[in-house]
């Protein structure tokens, strides 16, 4: 199985924008989710979708000085830039697969992809299956540390399927629109410690940003030790 992990980001989010370039505690926050994410150890291709508007160049030009793969598409059709990214890599491969990361993430965790993309090679019927691990539905995960993954064989029929714009911009949600059609899995951390739903740890607003800067954080810390920085619910 061959594992195409595709980090959506950009730069024009209407309620913080430019936030993948904002400093957190001296670092941007694309650079966060992309070095966190590169320590999966199952992840044979790692590679940034952004959207091909002038307002996105300078996320674009940070990233290839980083020397991190980029691919520009559509800003709104989210899922067709996601086809055409995983299209481009995939090339003749067969049994591939994509996994999404959100950018709002900045404090995924790399092996909970490899948990993720290990619990998704298990399945039966890859073709028509969905995994998750980065929200608490079903499941007992703080959000934001995991992500979502399918067949690029599914991608491809999403593309073919979804037609409401809600549907292209949140490019896996026809999957939650549809339970029926699909094979949908999720699972519970394996330490008892990070079973936390209660915890929020994505970056969507300026109190989220607020939040997280006031954390003593940094760019390798672990979930339990990042875990260990919310006390627990009464």
């Amino acid at each position: 199985m061959y594992v195409i992990a595709l980090i959506q980001a950009r730069m024009g989010s209407s309620r913080l924008p430019c936030k993948m370039m904002l400093s957190l505690h001296g670092l941007p926050v694309i650079d966060w989710v992309v070095k966190r994410c590169a320590q999966a150890r199952l992840v044979d291709r790692l590679m940034v979708a952004v959207p091909d508007t002038p307002l996105d160049d300078v996320l674009h030009r940070h990233l290839q000085k980083q020397n991190v793969d980029v691919f520009r598409g559509p800003e709104n059709d989210v899922l067709k830039r996601f086809v055409m990214a995983a299209n481009e890599v995939a090339g003749r491969r067969r049994n591939v697969c994509v996994l999404r990361v959100c950018a709002d993430n900045p404090l995924i965790w790399g092996p909970e992809l490899d948990r993720l993309i290990d619990c998704f090679a298990r399945l039966p019927g890859r073709e028509k299956a969905y995994a998750y691990n980065h929200v608490p539905l079903n499941n007992l995960y703080p959000d934001g540390l995991g992500a979502e993954i399918v067949s690029l064989e599914l991608l491809r029929l999403l593309d073919r399927k979804a037609e409401h714009p809600w549907q292209r911009e949140h490019c896996l949600s026809y999957i939650l629109d549809n339970p029926g059609e699909f094979g949908i899995t999720t699972f519970d951390p394996e330490d008892p410690r990070l079973r936390r739903p209660d915890i929020k740890l994505d970056l969507d607003t300026p109190e989220d940003f607020r939040k997280l800067s006031l954390l003593p954080i940094y760019p390798e810390i672990s979930p339990l030790d990042l875990i260990a920085l919310f006390p627990p619910t009464p």
